[in-house]
C-alpha cells in the first residue's frame, strides 16, 4: 500500500514538473516568437520608409501634392540635429536617445506600365543623390543600383518581385510607361535594372523606384522642388518625440510631419495585436502550471500525512511543516523550470538557424517565423513565473495544518 501510493506521488510530481516545464517553454518561445515578428517586421518598413515623413499637407489627400522647397538651410538642420530635450506630459525634462542618422527626399507619380502582355499601375517613387542604398540592399534579389548621371534623368527603374512576376520582365528589359500630365498623356520608356522583395506585398505592388529627376519632370518641377523628406531617427523609440519637435520647432507651418506609424496604421495595429495574444497565452500556460503544482502539492501532504503528525507530536509547529512543503514545491518548479528553459532555448536557437516554420509570405509579411530573445524579458520570465506559482501555492500549503497528530498516529 505504502509503495504504491509513493508511486503514485511520483508519478503526479513528475507530471506537475512536466507541466511546469511545458508552459514555460512554450511562454519562452512565444515572448522569442512575438518580439521577432515586431522587430523584423518593423525593421523592413523603417528600413524602406524611414521613421519619419516631411511632406506639404495636401499629401493626405493626393499623390501629387504642391511641392516642397528643398530649402538646404532646412535640410542641412534636420540632417544634423542630435539628441534633443523635451518635457513629458508629467512635467519632467528628458532628453532622447538619439537623433537624426539620415535623410533623403522623395517625389511621387502615379502612372500605368504597359508592356506585351499585361498592362499595370505602378506608383514611381523618384529618389535622388542622398538615398541610403545601404537600406534597400538586404531586399535587392536581382540587378544593381540605378546609376543616375550628373546632367540627364536616368530612365532606369527598380521594381518590386511581384511586379516583375505579373508583367513577366526582368532586369534589363524595356517598358512604356503611360502619365497623366496636364490633362494629355505622356508616355516614358523605363528599363529594369534591378529588383527589390520586402515581403510587404500591399506595398511592394504599389511602388517602383526610379530617378527623382524623371518624377520631377513628369510633374513639372524643378530640381529644387520635392515631395518631401524621408528621416531615419537613430533610435525607432525617439519617433514621436522628433515628430513633434520638427513639427513645433523646425519645418515651416504648412508641412506635415508623419510617423510611419500614422502612414501605415493598419499593419502596426496587427502587431499590437500580437501583444493581446502574448498576454492570453502566458495566463493559460501559468494556470496550467498553477493547477498542476497546487495538485501536486495536495497529494504530497496527504501522502506524507503520517509525518506531518508524528513531527506535530514530536512540538513542531505548522508553519514550520509547510515550509519544508513550499522548499519542496520550489524544488519542482525550479527542475520545471531548467527543464522549460532548456527546451525554449533549443527551440529558439533550431528555428533561429534552421527556419523550420515557414510562413506564407502574403500573409504574414515574412517566408519564416523570426525568433529574437530579449534576455530581460527572459529573466524576468523565469523569476515572475517562479514567485507566481510559489504565492499561488500558500494557500493549499494550509492543508497541513488540518492534519490531527492523534487522529494520524491512531489510524497508523
Amino acid at each position: 500500500m505504502r509503495s504504491g501510493s509513493k508511486s503514485y506521488s511520483r508519478v503526479i510530481v513528475r507530471i506537475a514538473s512536466a507541466a511546469v516545464a511545458l508552459s514555460v517553454a512554450v511562454m519562452v518561445a512565444t515572448t522569442a516568437l512575438v518580439a521577432g515578428f515586431k522587430s523584423e517586421i518593423s525593421r523592413k518598413i523603417f528600413e524602406f520608409w524611414g521613421h519619419l515623413h516631411l511632406t506639404d499637407r495636401s499629401y493626405l489627400l493626393t499623390y501629387e501634392p504642391r511641392p516642397v522647397r528643398l530649402d538646404t538651410a532646412l535640410y542641412a538642420a534636420i540632417d544634423t540635429l542630435g539628441r534633443i530635450e523635451y518635457t513629458t506630459l508629467d512635467g519632467a525634462r528628458l532628453r532622447s536617445r538619439g537623433g537624426v542618422r539620415h535623410i533623403q527626399v522623395f517625389a511621387l507619380k502615379p502612372g500605368i506600365i504597359r508592356t506585351e502582355d499585361a498592362l499595370e499601375g505602378i506608383l514611381l517613387k523618384g529618389i535622388g543623390a542622398d538615398f541610403d542604398w545601404d537600406n534597400l540592399q538586404p531586399y535587392l534579389q536581382e540587378g544593381r543600383p540605378i546609376a543616375m548621371g550628373d546632367s540627364l534623368p536616368s530612365r532606369e527603374v527598380i521594381l518590386s518581385r511581384q511586379t516583375a512576376d505579373r508583367l513577366n520582365v526582368g532586369v534589363g528589359d524595356k517598358f512604356i510607361v503611360h502619365f497623366a500630365k496636364n490633362n494629355a498623356q505622356a508616355r516614358r520608356l523605363f528599363q529594369v535594372c534591378g529588383i527589390y522583395k520586402t515581403g510587404l506585398e500591399e506595398y511592394d505592388r504599389k511602388f517602383a523606384l526610379c530617378d527623382i529627376r524623371a518624377v520631377q519632370e513628369l510633374l513639372g518641377w524643378t530640381e529644387g522642388e520635392v515631395a518631401g523628406f524621408e528621416v531615419w531617427l537613430d533610435d525607432v523609440r525617439d519617433m514621436d518625440v522628433f515628430a513633434e519637435y520638427l513639427y513645433d520647432e523646425v519645418v515651416p507651418s504648412d508641412m506635415l510631419v508623419l510617423t510611419v506609424r500614422e502612414k501605415f496604421p493598419a499593419i502596426f495595429e496587427w502587431l499590437q495585436l500580437q501583444d493581446y495574444n502574448e498576454v492570453v497565452i502566458f495566463l493559460l500556460m501559468l494556470a496550467v502550471a498553477i493547477v498542476n503544482m497546487v495538485t501536486a502539492l495536495l497529494v504530497l501532504v496527504l501522502e506524507r500525512s503520517n509525518m506531518i503528525g508524528i513531527l506535530k507530536a514530536l512540538g513542531e509547529t505548522s508553519g514550520r511543516i509547510r515550509q519544508i512543503f513550499l522548499y519542496q514545491a520550489a524544488f519542482i518548479t525550479a527542475t520545471g523550470l531548467f527543464w522549460g528553459n532548456l527546451i525554449g532555448l533549443g527551440f529558439c536557437y533550431l528555428q533561429h538557424r534552421y527556419h523550420f516554420i515557414a510562413l506564407n509570405e502574403a500573409d504574414y509579411y515574412l517566408s519564416y517565423a523570426p525568433v529574437r530573445l530579449q534576455w530581460p524579458v527572459w529573466v524576468g520570465l523565469n523569476l515572475g513565473s517562479l514567485v507566481v506559482i510559489l504565492v499561488f501555492l500558500i494557500v493549499p500549503s494550509f492543508a497541513v495544518a488540518r492534519v490531527s497528530p492523534i487522529r494520524v498516529i491512531h489510524f497508523r
